[in-house]
């Protein structure tokens, strides 16, 4: 998968779990949550399968995975904003 593509379909991926956690990301925190969602989303997977696979190419199951590592990462960033946002009160 080139550079280009990835990015792309990073953004979408970040853009779907932020939207879904009702965050407000503008294109590169898109990016960047659905490249690091990606990243998470490729551990659970491995922990799961129990295989240490990695793939650079496209597939649904590892679109899949990164949906779910995203939405992993957009909870705990929630998470992280929600427990500061208390202690400034």
């Amino acid at each position: 998968m080139n550079l280009l593509l990835a990015l792309i379909v990073g953004a979408v991926v970040g853009w779907i779990a932020a939207s879904l956690a009702g965050r407000k990301e503008g294109f590169f925190g898109s990016v960047a949550i659905g490249i690091v969602g990606a990243f998470i989303g490729g551990i659970l997977s491995s922990i799961i399968s129990g295989s240490m696979k990695t793939y650079l190419d496209f597939t649904w199951s590892g679109l899949f995975w990164s949906l779910i590592g995203s939405l992993v990462l957009v909870a705990l960033l929630n998470s992280i904003q929600h427990k500061s946002h208390h202690r400034a009160l």
